[in-house]
């Protein structure tokens, strides 16, 4: 029997299936999460929109609710919980606060809210808009609340729009190890104050080998702590133990043995400057490093780590409100291990993967919840050998953004592409995928992207769950245009539902291999497979067999399909050739098949030479009742006149052909356009075209620079 997981990210509590076989999707979080949307509510409800740049664009599940001064929205607990946090949103330049209710009474405590760590702007980064609206604020309501209690908010001085609230249930303090070292016997001043920075520098040079203990209480750094190694540095949990800062560890090396955990480290990060460290950890922890149980909010990024972090473990954190990366393994990462964790509202990849100057190697994502990545993609590897990225859910990507992205893109060098096995298991995408602005094109759930350089790893994509995609479910492109190959994939073992426009969105030359995948509810047709620039090359698809609901090709190269447009009628006067791809026998030079179908007359394919017979293929997307192909060769004088002796093939299946059009002599001749009409038989119909040459009496090749397809005779 399969086992419902439930997972609040969807209008209320969205509930999954996974298979008994497969560990579920996402981190075991100790809060449940409730849409604002799908409480009551005297506000308005907003969205869903998936338009750049909007609010409801950016909340969980594209929609929330905005509230004028003195109206609320109410929530149900969903269970025992006596600490709230707030996604909200405030305009430009305000601040206010949330009244809060239980069951009808206002507790004395508010909820403060502002615009201090929203709006941020990167126009250095093309395609980027204002963006980062959301915010997170936290209160403990000094109170049990039980499952079905009424908890409400209500704006005071300021409008708020209530994206989602998470409902906890905190744990006490914990209470100071014994033989530790707490910071407030080095002099550190548990009301925030003071400035605690040599008192924690003092405490963890007192504490080699030991613990350095973190009261309850918020203490405030003013500079970045180094020379880090061999301590642990844990608090009494990330409710109580607060540090105010926005660079924690910055340095470049460590012998290792760092542990951290069960604090909160909150800094005063409002806008990104990427040359600036406002991380949490900043360069290296060394090997055989922790970090568990924190809460990281209001930072550049998390960590950016570069050096030596072998085995560093990452876990039960939260990531909240970063300007650029939630995490980062900058090169030379080798067994890092990070997993269960929770980040939301990221202002670039949640959680990437950079294998520039050392590959990153043997390293994993695994078991993380990722929502509102708000400027690029849930979970990134850039390069590197040997990585996983298992078991994790991602939902509502923003702008640049896939939910997951498999890619050579270097943006700098020395860098280290795609190698040994990419494994991609288990994942759940969850409204994931967007409109590329730079593209002007979609970008899909699950991208492999071939930006800088073929891929030649292994990717492997297995027993994955995409729902309501905007756009299309697996992607493969060269971002670059550049037309490298995406190769050796195979997608074995997926479930897709409700995507806004095709399944499959190829635009690379390459291949993959789909196995065992089932999609219901797709918005256009099941592939678009066009190659990205026009002459690039194809990409194979290869039914591996057990798949079902998207065998249908978008049928027009020169459109994008919609969302929910439908496969629209061919257009008895279109070129059903023009902009598909196109394979051959052999090409000479630069004189690729692609060129046959650019739209350019002046472009052309040319065969191997003196090695007749050579055959053009072209791949219409779907079967049509083709009934007249125009054969052109480039119009320039200097071509002088030929006879091309030429059979058409044609198949529904790219496999077995038969004859359409007997071998026959054509004329191509300057005097009258280079143009030769071939008449089809009535009863045609077929979605690869084939024209097999056997002779040429102008070149020892066969030769076309425009084949065109159309519905009328």
């Amino acid at each position: 029997m399969p086992t419902a997981v439930t997972v609040a990210l969807a209008a209320g509590l969205l509930t999954t299936t996974a298979p008994t076989a497969h560990a579920a999707a996402g981190a075991t979080l100790p809060f449940t999460s409730v849409e604002a949307e799908s409480a009551t509510t005297t506000g308005t409800k907003i969205g869903p929109d998936y338009t750049q740049g909007t609010l409801a664009s950016e909340a969980s599940g594209r929609q929330a609710v905005r509230l004028n001064s003195g109206q609320r929205v109410e929530f149900t607990a969903p269970s025992a919980a006596n600490a709230l946090n707030v996604a909200y949103s405030v305009p430009d330049g305000q601040t206010g606060s949330l009244n809060v209710y239980v069951n009808g009474t206002k507790l004395a405590k508010t909820i403060a809210v502002t615009s201090k760590y929203s709006y941020v702007d990167t126009s250095w980064i093309p395609g980027a808009k204002t963006h980062h609206f959301y915010d997170n604020a936290r209160l403990l309501l000094g109170q049990n609340v039980q499952a079905g209690d009424k908890v409400a908010l209500e704006a005071t001085n300021a409008q708020v729009t209530v994206d989602v609230a998470d409902f906890e249930q905190v744990a006490g303090a914990a209470s100071q190890p014994a033989g530790s070292v707490s910071v407030t016997s080095k002099g550190a001043d548990p009301t925030g104050q003071g400035d605690s920075t040599q008192a924690f520098r003092d405490a963890i040079a007192s504490a080699q080998g030991g613990v350095v203990w973190i009261p309850p209480g918020e203490y405030r750094l003013t500079s970045s702590l180094s020379g880090v190694q061999n301590v642990t540095l844990q608090g009494a949990g990330s409710w109580h133990s607060i540090v105010r800062t926005s660079r924690f560890i910055d340095q470049s090396s460590s012998s290792g043995s760092v542990h951290i955990k069960d604090f909160a480290v909150i800094g005063e990060v409002t806008e990104r400057v990427d040359s600036n460290p406002d991380n949490f950890v900043n360069g290296s922890l060394g090997p055989n490093s922790s970090v568990s149980g924190m809460w990281l909010q209001h930072l550049k990024v998390g960590l950016w780590l570069m050096g030596n972090n072998d085995n560093l473990v990452v876990e039960n954190s939260r990531f909240l409100d970063m300007t650029a990366d939630g995490l980062n393994l900058n090169g030379n990462a080798r067994g890092v291990k990070v997993r269960g964790n929770f980040l939301r509202n990221q202002g670039d990849d949640a959680l990437a993967m950079w294998s520039l100057y050392a590959p990153d190697t043997n390293s994993s994502f695994e078991n993380n919840t990722i929502t509102q990545p708000n400027l690029a993609n849930g979970i990134a590897i850039y390069g590197g050998t040997d990585i996983t990225v298992r078991n994790n859910l991602v939902s509502d990507t923003n702008a640049l953004g896939s939910g997951i992205a498999i890619s050579n893109q270097k943006f700098l060098d020395p860098f280290h592409p795609l190698s040994g096995t990419i494994t991609v298991d288990g994942n759940t995408l969850v409204r994931t995928g967007a409109m590329n602005p730079n593209w002007s094109h979609p970008m899909g759930a699950l991208r492999v992207d071939s930006y800088d350089s073929a891929i030649e790893a292994q990717v492997k994509i297995t027993n994955t769950t995409i729902t309501d995609s905007p756009y299309s479910a697996f992607e493969f492109v060269s971002g670059s245009g550049r037309g490298f190959a995406a190769k050796n994939i195979t997608v074995d073992g997926a479930t897709v539902r409700n995507t806004g426009t095709v399944v499959v969105q190829a635009e690379a030359q390459g291949a993959a291999t789909f196995r065992n995948v089932a999609a219901t509810g797709v918005g256009a047709a099941g592939i678009y497979n066009c190659p990205y620039p026009a002459n690039s090359g194809t990409f194979a698809l290869t039914d591996g067999g057990g798949n079902s609901g998207w065998s249908s090709t978008w049928s027009d190269c020169s459109t994008w399909p919609q969302p929910g447009q439908g496969n629209p009628d061919p257009d008895p006067v279109r070129n059903l050739a023009k902009g598909r791809p196109a394979t051959a026998t052999g090409s000479q030079d630069v004189y690729t098949p692609g060129k046959a179908v650019d739209g350019d007359a002046n472009s052309y394919w040319e065969s191997a030479n003196n090695a007749f017979p050579q055959s053009l293929t072209v791949d219409l997307g779907s079967s049509e009742a083709v009934r007249r192909l125009v054969l052109k060769l480039p119009p320039s004088a200097a071509w002088g006149a030929r006879t091309q002796t030429v059979t058409v093939l044609g198949s529904t299946d790219g496999t077995n052909f038969s004859t359409v059009v007997g071998a026959t002599g054509y004329r191509f001749d300057p005097a009258t356009g280079n143009t030769v009409t071939v008449a089809l038989p009535g009863s045609t119909n077929l979605r690869y075209v084939r024209l097999a040459v056997s002779a040429n009496t102008g070149w020892p090749a066969g030769q076309f620079s425009e084949v065109e397809a159309y519905l009328t005779s």
